[in-house]
């Protein structure tokens, strides 16, 4: 819903879009395309998926018609393949709303290639680290590695009839404080071991796949990289849409 109801979310993009080094490309990890093995999306012209009912039609009508990068999609390939992960392409898949949703507000112009690529399943915190390290060396070739999902999601308690940005949960901020703590001080064990340590994360992930791109994107940072806090705000009193970069 952030193109219709931005809240603190979209405005948070757009800066972060402003502030960021333009890529070259982009690789993007995003809970809403699971397969039993890492694929990369090869398509040189990725579709605009709308991977969603429910809500607002003109949603439907929303398009981010940009270039793919077949090459980079081999490229991810092979590092995975190299670090013992059975990669292989998906020459038809196009880009989940987890996705061209955040990358329409970061790159308007939908000018830099991006490439989807598929969470495998099952896979937790400390395999999403792994498989971002063996991505990690495409940041120093111009990459954008982009980790797309939400740091807390308990649809369960979604509250449809709240303002985008109404009071948050006392649960929602207690768990986003512990890992905006826990990023800064590099604590890397104990966010890889944060469904015990971190207050209340069960509850503010029932289930933890739109927590996991986060991870990816610690592994493929290195430990000791520096990291810049964004504040995205919490839409409907249980969906925080902070954010982090990290590297220079």
């Amino acid at each position: 819903m952030l193109p219709l109801e931005p809240g603190t979310a979209v405005p948070m993009l757009r800066q972060l879009g402003l502030d960021l080094p333009r890529p070259q490309a982009i690789l993007a990890f995003s809970p809403h395309w699971m397969a039993r093995e890492p694929l990369a999306g090869s398509s040189p012209r990725p579709a605009t998926l709308h991977d969603f009912g429910g809500f607002d039609p003109a949603l439907r009508a929303l398009r981010y018609p940009v270039p793919g990068d077949p090459a980079l999609a081999r490229r991810a390939a092979a590092l995975l393949r190299q670090a013992g992960w059975p990669a292989r392409l998906d020459a038809e898949r196009g880009l989940d709303h987890g996705v061209w949703v955040p990358l329409r507000v970061l790159f308007a112009q939908a000018d830099v290639p991006v490439v989807p690529l598929a969470m495998p399943w099952p896979l937790d915190a400390a395999g999403a680290f792994r498989l971002g390290e063996a991505l990690g060396v495409l940041a120093d070739e111009g990459v954008l590695l982009f980790g797309t999902g939400s740091l807390t999601h308990n649809l369960h308690e979604f509250r449809p009839g709240a303002a985008t940005d109404s009071p948050p949960e006392p649960y929602v901020v207690a768990f986003t404080d512990w890992m905006r703590q826990s990023i800064e001080q590099g604590d890397i064990a104990a966010l890889l071991d944060y469904r015990r340590r971190a207050p209340h994360a069960q509850r503010a992930h029932p289930t933890d796949e739109h927590l996991l791109p986060l991870f990816w994107a610690l592994g493929a940072a290195g430990a000791a990289v520096r990291s810049r806090y964004w504040h995205g705000g919490v839409h409907y009193g249980v969906l925080s849409m902070d954010a982090w970069t990290f590297g220079a």
